[in-house]
């Protein structure tokens, strides 16, 4: 308590009635009005006398976690949603969901890339027979 009176940061000068007055209704001119209040959720917006607002919140408390229960229980199992393509088939975390996907994608682009590197030309498809000499001249 001592501290809180020597601190130089602290008025502890009297206020005059007329400047707590004035103070006041300075701070009455920039309160908010109910609307703006109701819209930041500080009111309730409801018709309903004071005595059964907290009823009338809890009930629709009760009514959104119900329709909240009734939706996850129509909501499909994971499974299904993999084989549906809608969920990725891996185990990964979501972090690095798409970096897996990304690697996936650059291995199958390799794979693709080296197939074609090991690929018989056309005409050693010549010489065993299984591409016609007329065929060659006509892909090129």
């Amino acid at each position: 308590m001592a501290e809180a009176v020597s601190n130089p940061s602290v008025d502890l000068s009297p206020i005059s009635p007329i400047e707590r007055r004035n103070s006041l209704e300075k701070h009455l001119q920039t309160r908010p009005d109910p609307k703006d209040l109701k819209d930041r959720n500080i009111l309730l917006d409801t018709n309903a006398a004071p005595s059964l607002q907290s009823k009338a919140l809890e009930l629709e408390r009760q009514r959104a976690t119900d329709s909240l229960k009734k939706g996850l229980g129509k909501r499909p199992e994971r499974e299904e949603l993999v084989e549906r393509n809608i969920l990725p088939d891996s185990n990964a975390a979501p972090a690095i969901q798409g970096q897996q996907k990304e690697l996936q994608r650059h291995m199958r682009a390799d794979s693709l890339e080296q197939k074609l590197q090991s690929r018989p030309k056309p005409e050693d498809l010549v010489k065993e027979g299984i591409l016609e000499a007329n065929e060659e001249a006509t892909k090129e």
